[in-house]
């Protein structure tokens, strides 16, 4: 038991090492990026500089590859005084689909000192036309301010040559990409404007309480909307930020948590990728299964050590890749493995040979990937697992409890849980025979 400890903590350590060499890189980089804001703003006060990165440096720090950095640069509008209109299909981008509440933001009144940045939209709630904020604009103006700005800070030295560079800026992106240099290393910021306006919390659409994370959190997290464009006229709603804040206060719980989510970040990126070493299984997929963890197992007792930890996310991440259906965690009805379906039976075979051997995938390896042969799972377990949720049933602590049990990793004294999660067994061993 010692010695498998130990291995858990060594490859953590391994991980956790290079994290101090990965800010020193984004801080450099950050620092770039500012002066070049400043000089964006300087142009044009509408654009806002915010200092406060901490939550995309935290992201940062737990990412372990080297994904983009999504930045939002916020647009000074008051966003209150804007109407969420509908949007029409035409002017729906097919990458983000009517569900996911794409709308447009009409402008009240004239005179708000925005007419550069409107156009008339066909809005079915007015059956014609009306002023809207198009992000099309605002981003074909932030470009060129953009543009402008690395020249001008060029000229005054505030910038090296190879510092920074534009050559990602797509003319039709919904996003503003650019390559910054932190030391030796070269990392991409994905610039959008966010247009924020107050709206009733989130979390109070479908739960009473905080469970598992800190009092008034949830609603903290989500009493401010955000809007980022989702097409030259629509604009969608961005829960980017939200779910940071959230992954902030889940660290304030302490346990073993975000190292959770590092190790699986680090497997995802060394041994979960395809032939060519990406995957479809992202870093955003296993921040959603840890905050349905922190949900799910709200017991100090459920974050008492690491493997007892990472076996929390990974009942819930094998749980959402056997039924292809991972809920995003603030608004449930969105299945972030839509259209993914040709990956997760290779990706689902992967993490199930993790949690049944994960010592033979707790060691670091260059060059190639280290997934390799297959591991003979227990059929109760895939049956388990495999059971189906078309009621939504089987999404709760008593199930994930079972499942707990069944890779021997529960070691929970709590004699209701317990009891509840055997009862549960019995009555699903029971409706198997019928089921198949």
């Amino acid at each position: 038991m010692e010695a498998n400890t130990s291995l858990w903590h060594s490859y953590l350590g391994v991980v956790v090492s290079r994290e101090r060499q990965r800010m020193e890189h984004f801080q450099r980089a950050e620092d770039i990026l500012l002066t070049l804001l400043e000089s964006v703003h300087a142009r044009e006060p509408r654009f806002l500089v915010e200092y406060a990165r901490n939550l995309e440096a935290l992201e940062f720090s737990l990412c372990a590859s080297e994904d983009a950095v999504a930045l939002e640069m916020p647009v000074r509008i008051d966003g209150d005084t804007l109407r969420v209109l509908a949007c029409q299909p035409k002017d729906t981008p097919g990458r983000h689909p009517p569900e996911l509440n794409t709308c447009y933001l009409g402008v009240c009144s004239p005179g708000t000192g925005l007419e550069d940045w409107t156009g008339v939209v066909d809005v079915m709630e007015h059956g014609g036309g009306a002023g809207c904020l198009l992000p099309g604009k605002i981003l074909q103006h932030l470009k060129e301010l953009l543009v402008s700005a690395i020249v001008h800070c060029q000229r005054l030295f505030l910038l090296q040559p190879g510092d920074i560079s534009a050559e990602n800026l797509q003319e039709d992106a919904m996003e503003l990409s650019l390559l910054i240099r932190g030391s030796w290393k070269t990392i991409r910021f994905d610039i959008v404007p966010v247009v924020r306006r107050q709206q009733e919390p989130l979390w109070l659409q479908r739960r009473q309480r905080d469970s598992g994370f800190p009092e008034g959190s949830l609603r903290k997290a989500t009493e401010e909307a955000h809007f980022v464009p989702a097409s030259p006229h629509c604009w969608r709603s961005s829960t980017h930020l939200p779910i940071l804040k959230l992954l902030r206060e889940v660290d304030t719980l302490g346990g073993p948590r975000l190292d959770s989510l590092r190790l699986l970040d680090q497997l995802r990126d060394q041994d979960w990728g395809g032939e060519d070493g990406k995957g479809s299984l992202t870093f955003n997929h296993l921040k959603m299964v840890l905050l349905w963890s922190t949900e799910l197992f709200p017991s100090p007792e459920d974050w008492q050590d690491l493997e007892g930890s990472v076996y929390r996310l990974l009942v819930i991440l094998l749980r959402c890749l056997a039924t292809q259906h991972l809920p995003h965690f603030l608004n449930p009805g969105e299945n972030l493995f839509q259209g993914m379906a040709p990956d997760l039976a290779s990706l689902y075979h992967k993490v199930e040979s993790f949690a049944w051997d994960p010592q033979r995938f707790l060691r670091f390896h260059f060059g190639l990937h280290g997934f390799s042969g297959s591991w003979q799972a227990d059929t109760e377990t895939r049956a388990l697992l495999h059971l189906p949720t078309e009621d939504g049933s089987y999404w709760d602590t008593a199930y994930f409890d079972m499942l707990l049990s069944q890779f021997q990793v529960y070691r929970i004294q709590d004699s209701a849980r317990r009891s509840a999660a055997s009862q549960l067994l019995s009555k699903i061993l029971q409706e198997i025979p019928q089921q198949s």
